[in-house]
């Protein structure tokens, strides 16, 4: 048996500003550049298109309990029609508390939604990135 299924996402030479530049709506664009920089201070790390959509940070190779592997982005973004899509380890030190003090949003397993940038606190946004990169980087 192969372990190491093709992923359906992969990291691509697709150029972020090109894809950031051409998103419709104008605030989610500006919010997605904002968070492109953030990213990028937070993280130290170049952003990388994975798949045509999702702006990701940082490279990390994932092996689960069902002997699946993959490579994957430490953290990353997308701006998806309904809301920006923050891509996020579902686990690391002090998640719950930067969550609780980030502001408005919903979550899903491994992912944060905010509708606008305006609706966070923009410095927790930046500890929560930074605190989700980090355990990666160990």
């Amino acid at each position: 048996m192969s372990a190491m299924a093709e992923n359906k996402i992969q990291s691509t030479d697709g150029d972020v500003s090109e894809f950031l530049d051409n998103v419709e709506d104008d605030r989610k664009r500006e919010d997605s550049l904002s968070i492109l920089e953030m990213m990028s201070v937070a993280t130290g790390e170049k952003p990388q298109m994975w798949g045509s959509n999702i702006v990701g940070f940082g490279k990390v190779h994932l092996r689960y309990d069902s002997g699946r592997e993959l490579d994957w982005f430490k953290v990353g973004f997308s701006p998806r029609k309904a809301n920006i899509t923050l891509y996020l380890p579902t686990e690391f030190d002090g998640r719950d508390r930067l969550l609780a003090d980030l502001g408005k949003h919903t979550t899903g397993k491994a992912c944060v939604y905010i509708k606008r940038l305006e609706d966070v606190d923009r410095q927790t946004l930046v500890e929560l990135i930074r605190a989700a990169f980090e355990p990666a980087t160990r």
